[in-house]
C-alpha cells in the first residue's frame, strides 16, 4: 500500500488529500446557515460574514473527524468491497503521514478560529469531541449511534447561532434532532439493505424493519415540531411546509424506489427534484422574512 502511494504523482496525491478530506459533505454544514436565515439577518453583510466564518470553520472541523476515523478505521475498510476502493487511506492514494500532516493543518486553522470566533469554536470544541467519542466508542453502541450523528447536526446549528450571537427557538433544535434522526436511520437502513452487516459491527444490531419504525417516528416529529416552529415563532413561514413535507415524501422516494440514502448528500445532489425543493425552501424563506421597509 505505501508503495503504491509513493508511486503516485504529486497531483494525484494531492487529489487524495483533498478526496480524504471529502468536500461534498460540507453540504451538511448549510445546518450553519440557518439561524443566519431565521433571524432575517441574511441582509446584514456582517452577520452574512459572521456566518459563512462559522461554516467554513466548521467544514474545517468536519473534515478532521472524517481524517480521524478514516485512520483508525483503514484496516476494516482495506476488507470493504467499496470503502476500500473509495476510501484514500484505505485504496493507498494517501500515506497515513500525509494525512497526519493535513490534519495538523486542519487543526491549526481551528486555533486560529478561537481568536476570531472564540464562541463558534467552542462549540465546534464540543462537536470534534462528541465525534471522537463516535470514533472510538460510540457508533458500536446500537441508538447511541444514531443520536450522537444527530446531536452532530444540532451543534451546527447552535454554531450558527453563536456567530450570529441570537437566539434559537427550541423548535428549531428538536426540529433538527427529528431531522437528522431521520436521516441517520436511513442512512442505517441503506447500509442493512445494500451491504448487511459487513460494513459496520452496530448494523448487527438493527434490522431494516426497525430503523424504518425509526425514520417513519422521525420524519413524523421533524414535520410536527417545525410546523409548530412556524406557527407559534414565524407564522409568516407557513407557505414552507407543503415544501418541507414535499421534501420528506421526494427523500423517501429516493431512498426506496432509487435505492439511494446511504449518502444524503449524495441523495441530495443527485436528484434534480430533491435539490430544487431546497431551493425552493430557501427562496421561499428568503421572500417571507425579507425585512419590510418603512
Amino acid at each position: 500500500m505505501h508503495d503504491t502511494v509513493m508511486a503516485r504523482s504529486p497531483l494525484a496525491q494531492m487529489l487524495g488529500l483533498i478526496k480524504l478530506m471529502r468536500p461534498k459533505q460540507w453540504v451538511k454544514n448549510g445546518f450553519v446557515l440557518a439561524p443566519l436565515v431565521f433571524s432575517g439577518a441574511f441582509l446584514d453583510a456582517g452577520a452574512v460574514s459572521h456566518a459563512l466564518l462559522a461554516v467554513l470553520l466548521f467544514c474545517v472541523a468536519s473534515s478532521a473527524t472524517y481524517i480521524i476515523n478514516d485512520m483508525h478505521d483503514i484496516e476494516r475498510d482495506r476488507r470493504h468491497p467499496k470503502k476500500s476502493k473509495t476510501r484514500p487511506l484505505a485504496a493507498g492514494t494517501v500515506s497515513v503521514p500525509s494525512a497526519l500532516i493535513l490534519l495538523t493543518g486542519l487543526y491549526a486553522v481551528l486555533v486560529w478560529g478561537w481568536f476570531v470566533a472564540p464562541k463558534v469554536v467552542m462549540v465546534i470544541a464540543a462537536y470534534l469531541v462528541l465525534n471522537l467519542a463516535y470514533t472510538f466508542v460510540l457508533k458500536h453502541q446500537p441508538v447511541v449511534d444514531i443520536f450522537t450523528i444527530a446531536i452532530g447536526f444540532v451543534l451546527r446549528v447552535y454554531a450558527g447561532a453563536m456567530a450570529l450571537d441570537v437566539p434559537v427557538s427550541s423548535w428549531m433544535f428538536i426540529t433538527t434532532l427529528c431531522l437528522a434522526l431521520y436521516l441517520a436511520a436511513v442512512k442505517r437502513r441503506q447500509e442493512l439493505s445494500q451491504s448487511g452487516t459487513e460494513g459496520r459491527k452496530v448494523l448487527e444490531k438493527y434490522s431494516v424493519s426497525l430503523v424504518d419504525r425509526y425514520a417513519e417516528m422521525s420524519a413524523t416529529g421533524a414535520l410536527l415540531f417545525y410546523s409548530m416552529f412556524v406557527m407559534s415563532a414565524k407564522p409568516e413561514l407557513v407557505i414552507t411546509v407543503p415544501l418541507v413535507l414535499f421534501g420528506l415524501f421526494r427523500y423517501w422516494f429516493v431512498v426506496e424506489a432509487l435505492d439511494g440514502g446511504e449518502s444524503p448528500t449524495d441523495a441530495l445532489l443527485a436528484d434534480w427534484q430533491l435539490l430544487l425543493t431546497v431551493v425552493l425552501w430557501v427562496a421561499a424563506c428568503g421572500w417571507a422574512l425579507w425585512p419590510v421597509q418603512g
